[in-house]
């Protein structure tokens, strides 16, 4: 992590200095389980200095590589987020085992054994649960969903011009996610369009679905309406469909 740093005056940095995040020491010895610490400082002294010098190139003036614990193996970098991924195929045994009533421990499991054991598996038992979490968010009954859309159809069958509803569902026609607007909404929008906020803070329904209403500020700095969603999944495709 970065320790410390100046800066010329021209503005331009002249000096950083980087440090092991587990540098210095841990400033209260008491441990308190509702906050642990994400990085204990244990003293190390690994750190690297480097100036601007006069030619407008960088040296390196201090460096020590020597940590005093022992550091990850590259054979466990597949632990970090950013290695750790579920195929389309551990989805879907994932969400079939899950229907058939199979436990998570065991479901994770059998996709050990038939990638031939743990280090070749490119996820955790923990990504599974969330998977299987978000998938559990919306399953919507076929009557909830075909009554939703009955009801939007009859809106917008009501004012063509106007009203307007989009529904996505998934690859087994499952409901995913809902938008819609309605005429009073869009003439505030005409009006009073110039910022709009997105909140998702809302979970007020049954399925767990965050009610994310399209927010503005009219001319008397109230709150009002622009637009309204139901999602399943917080995750750039869903955001992509939604805007």
């Amino acid at each position: 992590m970065r320790r410390s740093s100046s800066k010329g005056i021209d503005g331009m940095i002249r000096y950083v200095s980087y440090v092991c995040g587990r540098s210095g020491a841990t400033r209260s010895k008491s441990s308190n389980p509702l906050r642990p610490q994400p990085n204990v400082k244990i003293g190390c002294n690994a750190k690297l200095r480097r100036g601007l010098e006069e030619d407008g190139k960088w040296r390196i003036r201090v460096l020590n590589l020597e940590h005093n614990y022992t550091l990850l193996t590259p054979t466990k970098s597949k632990f970090f987020q950013c290695n750790r991924s579920l195929s389309s195929y551990a989805k879907k045994k994932l969400d079939v085992n899950d229907r058939a009533w199979i436990r998570l421990s065991q479901n994770y499991q059998s996709l050990v054994i038939e990638a031939g054991g743990h280090e070749n598996v490119t996820f955790t038992e923990r990504d599974c649960r969330k998977h299987i979490q978000k998938e559990k968010r919306l399953r919507l009954g076929d009557e909830d969903a075909a009554a939703l859309q009955n009801y939007f159809i009859k809106l917008q069958s009501e004012d063509n011009r106007f009203f307007f509803f989009s529904m996505q569902v998934d690859d087994e026609g499952r409901l995913k996610n809902v938008f819609w607007d309605d005429p009073m909404n869009k003439e505030a929008y005409k009006e009073f369009g110039d910022v709009v906020t997105l909140d998702t803070t809302y979970l007020t329904n049954k399925y767990d679905m965050p009610f994310a209403p399209f927010v503005g500020i009219n001319h008397h700095g109230h709150s009002i309406l622009f637009g309204y969603r139901l999602i399943s999944h917080e995750d750039v495709e869903t955001f992509t469909w939604l805007f």
